[in-house]
């Protein structure tokens, strides 16, 4: 199961955190490290701080945007530190570490980790379908983005599986399916009248949150695409 785990760093603007990063996963076994956007990378620091963990680093995908990186994934989980108006579903890591690995008994699950300064940014998390925050001291909350990476990879490994595997006849539908379902959604939306693009009053973010809940298989995620576009091909013009 930890090799369906990917472990995502978007925006990483410290090279010695990408290496300790990597020797975090490295200890616990987690090996599928995805950078988007790495200030500084390759680098001797990034050797330096891996510690031994230089296979994860040489092996480290390199993307140009966080789509890229969640390319294929069934559960994209974003870690933050605070909980954002209208976000999806949030659960301690502890919490949400069962319902991880059972659905990483098929199919790959990104952990998806923000920049040092900020975090992951809203437009991130709304890429996001779980988010889990680690409880920290609330008088000091500063967790260093490879200590981060480290509580979540030793979560991972030792949570146990208490909920049932996913079936392989039903598969999740994987983020790049989701992402078009929310395309063709949100089109569908405007054509229909429902939705005024310039005047959005959140209705996308409210949807992604609805069917984020959902988890939704890859046929589900086609019947609904096959509604929408009945629905257009129905509609009387103007």
């Amino acid at each position: 199961m930890l090799d369906n785990i990917r472990v995502v760093l978007s925006h990483p603007s410290h090279p010695g955190n990408i290496g300790a990063a990597a020797r975090a996963m490295k200890t616990m076994g987690l090996h599928n490290l995805f950078l988007v956007n790495p200030r500084q990378f390759p680098d001797a620091m990034a050797d330096a701080m891996a510690s031994g963990a230089n296979d994860v680093l040489q092996n480290a995908v390199i993307c140009t945007s966080l789509e890229q990186a969640l390319q294929g994934a069934v559960l994209v989980v974003g870690l933050t530190a605070r909980h954002r108006d209208l976000s999806h579903v949030m659960l301690t890591l502890r919490d949400a570490a069962p319902q991880i690995m059972s659905k990483a008994t098929n199919a790959p699950i990104a952990l998806v980790f923000g920049t040092e300064m900020s975090g992951l940014s809203n437009a991130e998390l709304e890429k996001c379908q779980l988010l889990i925050t680690i409880p920290v001291n609330p008088a000091y909350g500063s967790l260093n983005l490879a200590a981060a990476v480290q509580v979540v990879s030793y979560e991972l490994r030792t949570c146990g599986i208490v909920t049932e595997p996913i079936s392989k006849d039903f598969p999740l539908a994987p983020f790049e399916d989701v992402e078009r379902f929310y395309e063709h959604l949100e089109s569908t939306l405007v054509e229909i009248d429902f939705h005024d693009p310039l005047d959005p009053r959140r209705l996308m973010t409210r949807l992604r949150r609805l069917f984020s809940r959902a988890g939704m298989e890859k046929e589900e995620v086609n019947i609904l695409r096959g509604i929408l576009t009945k629905a257009c091909r129905g509609r009387v013009p103007k």
